[in-house]
């Protein structure tokens, strides 16, 4: 058994052409030559800032954070993902590797018709490789749990996907635009957003098959590489440097994002020539001669770049508007009358003006059977309640009081360190071994 198709080997033996098909010399290496696959400038400081957007900044993952009792169970959570984040090697590269030497002649395809007449996508097939394993080998019982199992944590992600991008849509955009929207109305607003976004990605799979040379991981982070870093950026220096001010984040953020969107744009309008077609590279020297993980690196220099010089030009941030949001003022204690804001006061007199007209509505006597079902089925379909409750200002103290208290058990937040600390010298381990 070999790793190689057929075709590949013909090729090689007969004529020489080595450049599909078959394994890279560098293939288990994680830090590669510059001019390589993976060059390792680009895998050191390129991925860098998007593994830092993915794990830091995206609203998947802080949504989750968000929702822990306290800062010692955010922090078992993150370590506890990070323990598991460990497990691809085995779960995802040797079953890849194993897929491969069984299915070389679709696996390993190395000319556009063979990998079209394998798997109906002429860039490549090793999106497949896994979905093979499981239903070629498996038994069938066994093979029915492992696709449930499949299936459910797609579910599960895309789930958590559509949600955080409903909700910072719900409430950062349409929010501004509709000030006093009622929560029936944002609520319908998010559900409408959801079934926007599933047209959205049905139509974006033709894109997503043909990019990134057919490689699922390739496009993943091709994408990443062009909109992550400005996020990157301005959290980190939101975080690590006071001096930041709204206007060098708002600047830098769209810089960053204009760059990297052109980028992208032509990323997709010039795709490589597939291996094995012998079509020229007629793509611009931004693709061909800029990797995209050095354009990461690229991106992350223009853009904190613009935030620095805005920053530096504008008036920067009162002392008071940083307590409690940066990590030098993160133990800084909130006086109490900054719980009780003019917005917070607005949307009390909204929940309580709401909460009566509700009553009212369900009390008269006039209202027919018929209209109080078509009135339950709209608030069930909204996802509201019935009724709402108003909050009082003491309670409502109280309680961001304890949602943004850092205090910390001593005992568990020296195991927790002790964790972070075992987690860094596995990683650094295989990274050095496997280098």
């Amino acid at each position: 058994m070999s790793s190689y198709s057929n075709e590949t080997w013909n090729d090689y033996r007969l004529y020489g052409n080595h450049t599909c098909g078959l394994p890279r010399e560098d293939s288990f290496h994680i830090w590669r030559g510059v001019n390589s696959d993976l060059p390792w400038p680009g895998t050191v400081f390129g991925l860098l800032p998007i593994a830092i957007w993915v794990w830091c900044t995206d609203q998947v993952m802080v949504q989750r954070t968000l929702s822990a009792k306290n800062l010692s169970h955010a922090k078992g959570g993150s370590l506890l993902a990070a323990y598991l984040k460990l497990l691809p090697f085995l779960l995802f590269i040797l079953p890849g590797m194993m897929s491969r030497v069984l299915y070389p002649e679709e696996v390993a395809c190395a000319s556009p018709e063979s990998c079209e007449k394998a798997c109906k996508n002429p860039a490549g097939c090793t999106n497949v490789a896994y979905p093979w394993l499981v239903l070629r080998i498996l038994p069938p019982g066994l093979r029915g749990l492992m696709l449930a199992a499949l299936l459910a944590a797609l579910m599960s992600s895309l789930t958590s996907i559509f949600n955080s991008a409903s909700s910072m849509f719900t409430l950062d955009i349409w929010q501004t635009i509709r000030r006093q929207a009622k929560e029936r109305e944002l609520m319908l607003v998010g559900r409408t957003c959801v079934l926007a976004l599933v047209g959205v990605s049905i139509l974006w799979i033709p894109i997503l098959q043909s990019a990134g040379g057919g490689t699922l991981w390739n496009y993943m982070q091709a994408v990443s590489s062009y909109i992550a870093p400005p996020w990157c950026v301005c959290f980190v220096l939101g975080v690590f440097w006071t001096r930041t001010t709204e206007q060098g984040a708002f600047w830098g953020l769209i810089t960053g994002f204009v760059v990297g969107i052109i980028r992208m744009g032509i990323d997709f309008a010039y795709q490589a020539p597939l291996c094995g077609s012998g079509e020229p590279d007629t793509r611009p020297a931004v693709l061909t001669k800029v990797h995209f993980l050095h354009f990461s690196i690229i991106l992350s220099a223009i853009s904190s770049a613009v935030t620095v010089a805005v920053s530096l030009l504008t008036k920067p941030q009162p002392p008071e508007k940083l307590r409690r949001v940066t990590w030098w003022t993160r133990n800084e204690e909130l006086p109490a009358e900054e719980f009780d804001d003019e917005e917070n006061e607005k949307k009390d007199e909204i929940i309580i003006t709401h909460e009566l007209e509700m009553e009212e509505n369900t009390n008269e006597e006039s209202v027919s059977k018929v209209k109080r079902c078509l009135l339950y089925f709209y608030h069930w379909i909204c996802g509201a309640p019935a009724t709402t409750k108003a909050i009082s200002k003491a309670d409502r103290a109280e309680h961001i009081k304890m949602l943004t208290s850092i205090e910390e058990n001593p005992f568990w937040a020296k195991i927790l360190n002790i964790n972070c600390m075992i987690v860094l010298l596995v990683c650094t381990f295989l990274l050095g071994y496997f280098g």
